[in-house]
């Protein structure tokens, strides 16, 4: 059965491979995804490259960004082929080469041609198939706009909805203008699932961490957390104690790091560059006496040639020893 209760949301240019293996040693229950991949780059790309995930990352969802439905049907078969356990398809990012392309938040304009590319990837694949869209774009009524999506979509065989609850304005707004400036409507979320409760429906937009979650749980059946996943992902620590009744996978940060490392030497030893995964570290000690040294070490020796896991253990010993962290803050 689909796990709706928690997940962290996609992000473009982020959220990749060691991003997903840092979030999963904070927390065995929640959902992951990809970074959404187009249809076309799964097809004619690296599939190794651009598919390729550690079998402890599971559940793990591939975000697709297409918009005809024999290329998501044939993306996602190959997506299922490598192991995924569900295929989501993006009918919400605002950026404007996804627009150019067909494909993100431009297609909340064509619901029809959505519906049709979610039926096609359920005939494709035997493992669930979901929608990540917004509330609507630019000038279209948000009442009418998410019902007919939505409805076109569960018609058509989607397993859930994850709706972002903010508009996405297409025209004279920068995507990251869109992450802030549309107002965030929860309420039109709230209602969708009481027009359709027996949909299962996910919430994501502005959530701040797990206490906000625990309220949203209220209304709707998962959470989807964004932004604070990245930026104080330490925030994840409580996901599986608060949301599950279940202990966290490590304690502290620090525990987290000791079992980061040896992935590290792993990757490494693979030819991965240390700074391609330290990226995904600046916020793990966020208010912790300490955050900013560890923050400036490894941005100052984690990008040298030939930087190693030595530069990470120097700089988590710059950062105080607190405890769990706040972990249900």
């Amino acid at each position: 059965m689909l796990q709706t209760r928690f997940s962290i949301a996609p992000m473009m240019d982020w959220t990749d491979r060691h991003c997903r293996f840092f979030h999963r040693l904070m927390t065995r229950r929640a959902r992951l995804y990809t970074e959404m991949l187009t249809t076309g780059a799964i097809i004619h790309g690296d599939r190794a490259r651009l598919l390729g995930f550690d079998v402890s990352e599971h559940p793990v969802a591939l975000q697709l960004g297409g918009s005809s439905p024999d290329d998501l049907a044939t993306a996602a078969k190959i997506g299922e082929e490598f192991g995924y356990d569900e295929i989501n398809l993006n009918v919400g990012c605002p950026s404007d080469r996804v627009k150019d392309g067909r494909f993100g938040a431009c297609l909340m304009a064509e619901p029809g041609l959505v519906a049709r590319g979610v039926a096609a990837m359920k005939r494709a694949v035997k493992i669930p198939v979901t929608v990540k869209c917004r509330i609507g774009i630019d000038d279209q009524d948000p009442e009418v706009a998410l019902d007919t999506l939505a409805r076109g979509v569960i018609a058509a065989g989607a397993d859930a909805l994850i709706v972002h609850a903010r508009k996405a304005w297409l025209n004279g707004l920068s995507p990251k203008q869109n992450r802030d400036i549309p107002p965030l409507d929860y309420d039109r979320v709230y209602r969708l699932k009481a027009a359709l409760p027996d949909v299962p429906l996910v919430i994501n937009g502005g959530i701040a961490g797990v206490e906000e979650a625990k309220e949203h749980l209220k209304h709707v059946d998962g959470v989807m957390l964004g932004r604070a996943a990245y930026q104080e992902p330490w925030r994840l620590l409580a996901a599986d104690p608060e949301l599950f009744g279940e202990a966290a996978p490590h304690a502290t940060m620090k525990d987290v790091f000791t079992a980061m490392l040896p992935y590290m030497e792993d990757q490494l030893a693979r030819g991965v560059r240390l700074h391609a995964m330290t990226r995904h570290f600046v916020g793990a000690f966020h208010g912790v006496p300490g955050a900013r040294a560890f923050r400036r070490y490894l941005a100052e020796n984690g990008v040298k040639p030939g930087a190693g896991v030595n530069v990470v253990r120097s700089a988590i010993d710059l950062v105080e020893d607190s405890g769990p962290l706040s972990i249900a803050a």
